[in-house]
Formats: C-alpha cells, structure tokens, sequence
C-alpha cells in the first residue's frame, strides 16, 4: 500500500462514522487525520439506551472505552485520532453551531490538510449539525478540497440522500463526481477491505449495539460526492468506491 500525497481529514461525528463510511479510504490514505466531534461524557453521569445496549453501564465509562476503540480502530488503518471534546445528543448537551465552526477550523488549521472529507448530514441531528458546520468553514478553506461521505448506515434509509442533495442544492452547493481521484485510487482492493473490517470489529461495543441485522448493513460501499458552490461547474453524478 503506498502512501498518498495528499494530507487527507476526515471529520466525523461520533467515535466510529470515519471508518463505517470511509474506512477503505483511510486505509488507501495512511497517514490521514480523523476528527472525531463527540467524544465527551456528559457533565452529569447517566445511562442512555443506546450505552445500556452496547454494554455499558453509564456514560462515562462508555466514553473512556468507545475512545480506546476508536484508536485502535485507526491505528489499524494507519490514521490518526484528534478528539473534538463535545457531547452527542443522547447527552442532551449539544453545542453551538458557533462553537463546531470554531472548532473545526481550529483542528483544519492545525493540521493543514489538502482534502477534507465531511458527512453528507443524514438522518441523526449531530450528523446534520457537524455537516453544516464543515460547510461553514469552507469558504475560509478555498486551498482545500472539500469532499462529502454518504453517512452510514443512514445511507440505506429510503430517499435521504436524494433530500440532503437536494437541501444542498437550494442551499447553493453543487455536488458531483471529482475530476481527480487519487485521494482514492487504490480503494477497493482486498487488503484494503480487509483492514476496514478489522477496523470496524474494533468497535465491539457498538457492533453490539446494533446487532447482527444492524450490523449487517454495515458493510457497503462508500460513496463521496465533490462539494462546490454554484460558481464552479462539475459533473453530475456521484463518485462510489466498493
């Protein structure tokens, strides 16, 4: 596996949608940053369903493990870790778009990446929220590709993409099929699917969460989608990587 040029960022909303929805890229792209935005406990300690039924038995102890799965998760591909310290809605604590905005370019600028890859923005609220925050920060990142992921597994739900597009539309974004593919051009071999599903498994807490039928719709494949505003003309379409 060689080594992209490209510095590649991939935000992602909690402690485990880079590698669902982008993990055959991270392991074409050693080397890549993963900024994860909701990856703290909640001030007060308590037990949602969603921590009950990974195994957990509150939330800070589900923050402390689903951290460590996350970075063994992209030590398997290569990638590495920044840990954004805000909590997901299951926490009823959910920040400002202000404050994502001020984050993020923060964490841009730190690392200075050449292509960044945000989440589409479907189904779940911190998706939609971290989403619009990246968008905010583009027009200060004219040096920097902007890409799009399809969330999964909300990528299955029936009609969401079609709406997020166009959403983003209406909005002034066009999204098509990048001209330049090599931020992805080895996506797609064996080796490659290989590491995404032993990164995956490195979530056990949530694979359990999910259960085999949730589990199962995890494993597709990606889909990214060039981010411009309308000025700039691109091919319609979308770009899919098995």
């Amino acid at each position: 596996m060689t080594q992209s040029r490209y510095r590649l960022l991939v935000v992602s909303p909690h402690l485990d949608d880079a590698v669902l929805s982008c993990g055959m890229l991270l392991a074409a792209n050693p080397s890549a940053v993963v900024c994860t935005v909701f990856t703290a406990p909640p001030r007060e300690n308590m037990l949602t369903d969603w921590d009950r039924q990974s195994g957990f038995d509150d939330a800070l102890q589900a923050m402390q493990a689903r951290k460590k799965e996350d970075i063994h998760a992209l030590q398997i591909l290569g990638a590495q870790p920044a840990h954004l310290p805000f909590c997901d809605a299951q926490y009823r604590l959910t920040p400002s778009h202000e404050s994502l905005v001020d984050a993020l370019e923060q964490t841009l600028d730190e690392h200075k990446p050449e292509t960044v890859m945000i989440p589409l923005g479907l189904f779940h609220s911190d998706h939609t929220l971290v989403s619009d925050a990246c968008l905010a920060v583009m027009p200060g990142m004219r040096r920097v590709r902007f890409l799009a992921y399809e969330d999964v597994p909300y990528r299955h739900m029936e009609d969401l993409v079609p709406r997020r597009i166009a959403e983003l539309t209406k909005r002034g974004y066009m999204l098509g099929v990048p001209d330049d593919l090599d931020t992805a051009a080895t996506c797609g071999t064996a080796q490659e699917e290989r590491l995404k599903r032993e990164a995956i498994a490195a979530y056990a807490s949530q694979l359990r969460a999910f259960g085999p039928e949730g589990e199962a719709a995890l494993y597709s494949p990606e889909k990214y989608w060039l981010l411009q505003r309308f000025e700039n003309k691109l091919k319609p379409g979308g770009t899919s990587f098995a």
